[in-house]
């Protein structure tokens, strides 16, 4: 059974306002989760996105002749899909409206066969729009955001309705289109039932968000800017400042770009985040931790290996040996940063749009399955290249096959770049 606003409403028992933090009990009305059935939980935005490519160099004050596209979009909602292509079946937390947009993007979902509990329905919800206009290279140039319903309607409230969804939860990711109060609302409710959390920053100016919820979490998924925004954020100053674009297009070295980037990353780290991820686009990925190797797993009976994800964890394990990295099985000293760089592979790319949250697809989809950390951002890693091939922002479909040898490519181009002291 699906709840819209006005049920939410009539059977949630009110409180005072700004009752974030868990002190209102709300009624969960309809189907919930079987220990079995265990997913990851997904809060955030379900956004319709409207992509206009050129086909010729445009010029200012005019049309120019190219395509536009409706595409389905939304960090989190596109997290969520690719993970429903790997096999998983994550739990949505969002809100729509009853417009266009919003029966594009709630049957889309049905037609998946994903539940549509956590997603709010009202007459009053004017359903997230994106306008990306991208250069004749694939990459956006300029975007409008219309997504206010997003932190108008996806209250504390609401996502305190769905807290027993997170008992069996492996893993909960929300992203930063969230507000504040939702964003914290979210990660209590996560620490309550020691469910571990993934923030996703969604862009510059919404990765500052981090500050109110730093100590809950244990993912993080910026790039390049969004990195020194958080660290600035977290350090209540300026003191990093976001790489020129010179640096970001010539094709710097990846130890070079660490080294640039390494005091920001390891301000994140000292905050409390376990794991840092930063994405680099056609450089491919930072995974840091503070200490030593990152050997996080999520508990055996929080897995899911059923299907695909069982297939996939198989060959994985097969083709990404875990004991790659057991050379670095020092204990863990607090005063040191462990990085490691993944390579991107190379790809026919149509468009970039939804790279990275196909890397966060693939990476919650792996360690749900129960791969490691390193063997599951090789697998987003082969997600993000399947997703530059095509014109939507997830695949229709993914190859085993082709997932699971890209996947040993990036797992076996891996290279430690730093394990030192930060002192």
């Amino acid at each position: 059974m699906q709840l819209d606003r006005a049920e939410f409403e009539k059977n949630t028992v009110t409180g005072t306002e700004g009752s974030i933090r868990g002190r209102m009990q709300v009624p969960l009305r309809g189907k919930q989760l079987e220990h079995g059935d265990a997913e990851a939980v997904i809060i955030g935005g379900m956004v319709l996105d409207i992509h206009a490519t050129p086909s010729l160099r445009p010029n200012p004050g005019t049309t120019t002749p190219g395509k536009v596209h409706y595409v389905r979009g939304g960090v989190a909602r596109n997290v969520a899909e690719c993970m429903s292509k790997l096999g998983a079946k994550p739990y949505m937390i969002s809100a729509l409206g009853f417009d266009m947009a919003g029966n594009l993007l709630l049957e889309q979902w049905k037609s998946a066969g994903l539940s549509t509990e956590g997603i709010l329905k009202d007459k009053d919800i004017e359903t997230p729009v994106v306008c990306n206009i991208f250069d004749i290279n694939g990459e956006v140039a300029v975007g409008v955001a219309s997504v206010e319903a997003l932190e108008k309607y996806l209250t504390p409230d609401w996502i305190l309705h769905f807290k027993s969804t997170l008992l069996s939860a492996p893993v909960l990711m929300v992203d930063a289109n969230l507000s504040c109060p939702s964003l914290e609302a979210a990660c209590k409710m996560a620490a309550d039932t020691e469910c571990p959390v993934w923030f996703e920053p969604v862009s510059v100016t919404k990765s500052r968000r981090i500050s109110s919820i730093v100590e809950y979490v244990t993912f993080a998924s910026p790039n390049e800017d969004e990195l020194v925004a958080m660290a600035n954020a977290l350090s209540s100053g300026y003191e990093f400042h976001p790489l020129k674009e010179s640096h970001k297009k010539n094709n710097l070295s990846a130890v070079s770009l660490f080294q640039m980037l390494k005091p920001a990353i390891w301000v994140l780290l000292e905050k409390g985040i376990k794991v840092v991820i930063v994405t680099l686009g056609s450089n491919g990925v930072f995974l840091c931790s503070k200490g030593g190797p990152v050997c996080f797993k999520i508990p055996s009976k929080k897995t899911n290996q059923c299907g695909f994800g069982g297939q996939l964890y198989k060959t994985i394990m097969q083709k990404c040996p875990t004991n790659c990295y057991s050379v670095f099985s020092e204990p863990n000293r607090s005063s040191h940063l462990f990085a490691v760089h993944f390579p991107s592979i190379p790809a026919s790319v149509v468009r970039l749009s939804g790279a990275g949250d196909c890397l966060v697809g693939g990476i919650l989809t792996s360690i749900c399955a129960g791969l490691d950390i390193m063997q599951s951002v090789s697998v987003g890693i082969a997600a993000a290249k399947a997703a530059v091939e095509v014109e939507s922002n997830v695949p229709s479909a993914f190859s085993l096959s082709a997932i699971t040898d890209d996947a040993k490519s990036a797992y076996s181009s891996a290279k430690v770049l730093f394990h030192q002291s930060m002192l």
